[in-house]
């Protein structure tokens, strides 16, 4: 569905923190209205207030990614739905500024909010576009990143549901990390058993006397 790109909003605010790393870039209100991206005119409307705002909305929409990636798909939906139902959107048609080749509006749907703050209109965009993806695709596809530390948000849009990370780089290290992992127990595997060197210590201590 069209209006699932919106999560990628979502997504965008959850990674402006990384808790276990202890970083969280989200510190000022140019911060802020980088998020927004192409959208000026929301943008334009962020205050530093909206600093501390932006961060309640992004614990909450990380508790929404954690419960999906956790399994918990029903608490997912629950948290989701307090989002929606504390920020409303407008679905309109839309397609005055995009002209097919014979000139005629190309008409999509869009999200168009009515806030009282850049928060509100952050918020109701984020949470309506995730939660189209989510019915559209399945809250399975909310994923936290498995290449630890790392445990950024990411949507998986692959055919067969394997993603397990926000990133390729996020990818390389888990699989670099995993062929070290076993390049060490194959070095400390004894030779003539192919066992490691502690299991054959402990067969040596069970045999003696």
């Amino acid at each position: 569905m069209e209006l699932a790109h919106y999560s990628d909003y979502a997504v965008r605010l959850v990674n402006t923190e990384e808790p276990t790393r202890n970083k969280d870039t989200l510190t000022s209100v140019e911060a802020v209205r980088e998020l927004f991206g192409p959208s000026v005119q929301a943008a334009r409307r962020a205050t530093d207030a909206d600093v501390t705002r932006f961060r309640s909305v992004r614990a909450r929409l990380r508790a929404v990614f954690t419960a999906a990636d956790e399994g918990d798909h029903t608490q997912a939906v629950d948290l989701l739905n307090s989002l929606l139902l504390e920020f409303p959107v407008s679905p309109q048609i839309s397609g005055h500024e995009l002209l097919d080749d014979e000139g005629l509006p190309r008409w999509h749907m869009h999200l168009a909010e009515h806030p009282s703050n850049a928060t509100t209109g952050y918020a109701a965009i984020a949470a309506m576009g995730l939660a189209f993806h989510l019915t559209e695709f399945g809250a399975d596809r909310l994923g936290l990143c498995q290449a630890a530390p790392c445990r950024n948000a990411y949507l998986d849009t692959s055919t067969n549901r394997s993603r397990r990370y926000c990133s390729d780089r996020c990818a390389t290290r888990a699989n670099v990390a995993a062929y070290r992992a076993r390049k060490r127990l194959e070095t400390e595997r004894s030779p003539d058993t192919g066992r490691t060197a502690d299991t054959n210590q402990s067969a040596r201590e069970r045999s003696e006397p």
